[in-house]
């Protein structure tokens, strides 16, 4: 089972470390080694987040997501995505900011730092609404109860999630965003850019996920229709997303990778700039994202551990905040990727002592029900 889902997975690592040796020696080894682990560590709870829509999509768009999806995510996210920021920033052509990235790589660098404050909060928005719209939803289970009670309470507010978002977008744009952080540790005002790309990532997140969670209610709806026929006396089977509703998830796991994607690139030029290595490194990451992905769907890990889906969550909603904050202010990708691996182990550690709790009172229930001779 572990071959097979990591098989692919460990193949290219290897091609990836070997073709490192090749294009920069030792020292090009150990650069995309430690890009790869920053990568798994920093996109962990997206893993996690990716099972949860994945379980609900049928065989064949699974494995559109391990074949099509990771070459969107290796090759568009983590070596197109950085040059057209680029050549959108600077204004310049594709092939100009290919020779850039290629042969100019401090200025390259300059020019992704610069572009930074549009990343963050077109990133930092999409992030923000998934977390809202998680958080102000009424569910059956719920892990930090105190907290989220309340808050779903508050969730029948309509709007209320664009609602926040936007007020911290406002904030954001003319707070952190008029100091915004530049190479040279200069500083300029970017409260305008800011705005236009958090508004532009608040609309991607409201067609991409307003569209898959049409589907999803759809889904739903059919789930229902199943159950019902089996109370009935009728035969069910579990209902997976398939054809147009299908396309729709895909598309919105893409965007959502890619919002994801954004600390990883940014964060890589704290050790490289060199294009090929980071392409390489965060590569070899996003394969074990994708492995890890469908190793909790094929486990059912999600349902064996339930607070797992809200402590990415809650890891999302933290990145969000990380993202708006860097616009401003440097902070360490360490620290970024601690913040999501500390909430995903604690919300694990907290499945693991309900499921130990569940059991102690089925066997509690069961020594109840034997009779006494």
């Amino acid at each position: 089972m572990l071959l097979k889902t990591f098989g692919w997975s460990f193949a290219v690592t290897a091609l990836g470390l070997v073709a490192a040796v090749f294009y920069g020696g030792w020292e090009g080894f150990g650069v995309v080694a430690i890009l790869s682990v920053l990568e798994i560590s920093l996109s962990f709870d997206n893993a996690v987040v990716n099972a949860g829509i994945l379980k609900k999509m049928n065989a064949f768009w699974q494995k559109i997501f391990l074949t099509i999806g990771v070459l969107i995510a290796v090759f568009g996210m983590r070596l197109v995505f950085p040059v057209v920021i680029v050549a959108i920033s600077a204004k310049m052509g594709p092939i100009e900011a290919v020779d850039l990235a290629l042969n100019n790589k401090d200025h390259y660098q300059e020019l992704v730092t610069d572009a930074h404050p549009a990343i963050a909060a077109f990133g930092g928005m999409f992030l923000l609404m998934i977390f809202l719209d998680f958080i102000f939803e009424d569910r059956d289970i719920k892990w930090l109860a105190w907290l989220e009670r309340p808050l779903a309470k508050l969730g029948k507010v309509d709007m209320l999630s664009v609602c926040i978002a936007l007020i911290v977008l406002m904030v954001t744009a003319f707070t952190f965003a008029t100091h915004a952080h530049q190479h040279g540790g200069a500083h300029v005002d970017k409260a305008q850019t800011v705005l236009i790309s958090g508004i532009a990532g608040l609309i991607t997140y409201m067609i991409v996920g307003g569209l898959s969670g049409y589907f999803e209610d759809k889904l739903e709806e059919e789930e229902e229709r199943e159950a019902e026929a089996e109370r009935s006396g009728g035969t069910g089977s579990p209902v997976k997303l398939a054809g147009q509703a299908a396309f729709f998830m895909f598309l919105y796991l893409e965007v959502l990778d890619a919002s994801f994607s954004f600390d990883g690139v940014i964060g890589a030029f704290a050790i490289t700039n060199d294009i090929v290595l980071m392409a390489l490194g965060l590569g070899i990451g996003a394969m074990y994202v994708r492995s890890l992905t469908v190793y909790l769907v094929r486990q059912g890990t999600l349902d064996d551990y339930v607070y797992l889906e809200h402590g990415a969550h809650y890891a999302i909603g933290a990145l969000a905040v990380i993202l708006m904050i860097t616009i401003q202010y440097q902070i360490n990708e360490i620290i970024t990727g601690l913040v999501g691996v500390i909430l995903i182990g604690w919300s694990f550690w907290s499945s693991v002592r309900r499921n130990k709790a569940l059991a102690a009172t089925e066997g509690a229930k069961e020594t109840d029900s034997v009779p006494v001779p």
